[in-house]
This record gives C-alpha cells, sequence and structure tokens, in this order.
C-alpha cells in the first residue's frame, strides 16, 4: 500500500519576531534544526527543535518545524500530536492540516500493512518485521488487525478525512483540489472495507 506523500515540499519556517524572552535561543536551535534537515539528520533537528520548544512552546514556527522533522523521520504518532500543538497555536495555516492529514493517512496505512500496532493503551508500537527467504512481508500481504487497530485506523482515517477538508476550506482555489478530493473518496472507501470487515 502506498503512503501518502506532501505535493508541495514541506514547508521549514523560520522563526520571524516572537515576544519570547528566549528569542535569540529559539532562533539558533530552529536554524542548527534546519541544517540538520538538510542533510537527512532528522534525529539532530529533533533533538534541537526539542530544546527550542522546551525554552519556549508557545512559538507556532517551532512546533511545526518539529512536526515537520517527525513526518520526514517518518514518526506519525509524535508528527500528529506536534501538528495539533501548532493548529492551537495558529488554526489559520492551512498547510498545517495538509500536513496533518498526510501523517494521519500514512499512520493507518502502516497499522494496515502491520509496520506498526496500538496497545491497549492506545500507544504505537513499530512492529519487527520478519524478511527471510520464507517469509516475506509483502506491501500486499494482509494482517489481521485487533480492536484496538481498528479503532485507532477508524478515527485516523476519519481525522484525515477531516483535516484535508480543512485544508481545501482553508486554501480556497489551488491546482491539486481534484487530487485531494479523490484522496478523501479513497479514504472514505477504506473506512467502509475496514468496517465492513469488522462486521
Amino acid at each position: 500500500m502506498k503512503k501518502a506523500f506532501l505535493l508541495a515540499s514541506i514547508l521549514f519556517i523560520s522563526v520571524i519576531s516572537t515576544a519570547c524572552i528566549n528569542n535569540f535561543a529559539v532562533q539558533e536551535l530552529n536554524n542548527k534544526a534546519k541544517e540538520f534537515m538538510d542533510k537527512g539528520d532528522y534525529v539532530s533537528a529533533i533533538e534541537r527543535l526539542k530544546s527550542s520548544v522546551d525554552l519556549d512552546g508557545s512559538v507556532f514556527e517551532t512546533q511545526y518545524n518539529l512536526a515537520v522533522a517527525y513526518t520526514k523521520a517518518e514518526d506519525y504518532a509524535n508528527a500528529i500530536a506536534t501538528y495539533n500543538t501548532a493548529i492551537k497555536l495558529n488554526p489559520d495555516f492551512a498547510d498545517t492540516y495538509y500536513s496533518l492529514a498526510v501523517c494521519e493517512e500514512n499512520l493507518a496505512k502502516d497499522i494496515i500493512s502491520g509496520y506498526v500496532k496500538v496497545n491497549d493503551d492506545g500507544t504505537i508500537e513499530k512492529v519487527e518485521q520478519i524478511n527471510s527467504q520464507d517469509e516475506t512481508i509483502s506491501e500486499n500481504s494482509e494482517k489481521t488487525l485487533s480492536e484496538n487497530d481498528k479503532k485507532m485506523l477508524t478515527n485516523l482515517l476519519n481525522d484525515a478525512i477531516s483535516d484535508y477538508g480543512l485544508y481545501l476550506d482553508k486554501v480556497g482555489t489551488i491546482d491539486n483540489r481534484t487530487y485531494i478530493e479523490n484522496k478523501i473518496k479513497e479514504l472514505q472507501m477504506l473506512i467502509a472495507e475496514y468496517t465492513h470487515k469488522a462486521e
């Protein structure tokens, strides 16, 4: 199953101006994180951005950049949580909704394909994959979903549909509207498919 990708390049926003005491330190940590992101070192970028959040968690740009770093590292659960924090700080930035929807969709597809599982407490855990001559995990292989998996899957797909819709509402006229409308239909069919399997 193919994962969704961002249509436009993921933004890495500079901290332009904030009213925080630690503005210079926040800016420096964000700049260093951007350098790591440009090199593909997402772990180091995440660490710098988490330090920046520790200094001042009210800076939208830092929260958004941290979510982007988690997205690039394919840590969708943390990306989702951080995009939601960014939305609370700036609910009008449309790209946040699109990026959030992509992460929700990708995490749902990881559950379907068995790359992650949902624990009883609702946390997400990566599943060790066995690749040998006798056992190969393929994108077409289907795993049995637990009740926790099904519940999380339904929530993620519904959230992705909602967030794609919010993105469309906020951006107005865009070239990729048809693509996103088709993406919403695809996710609605996935919900129907997995709801039917659960019965």
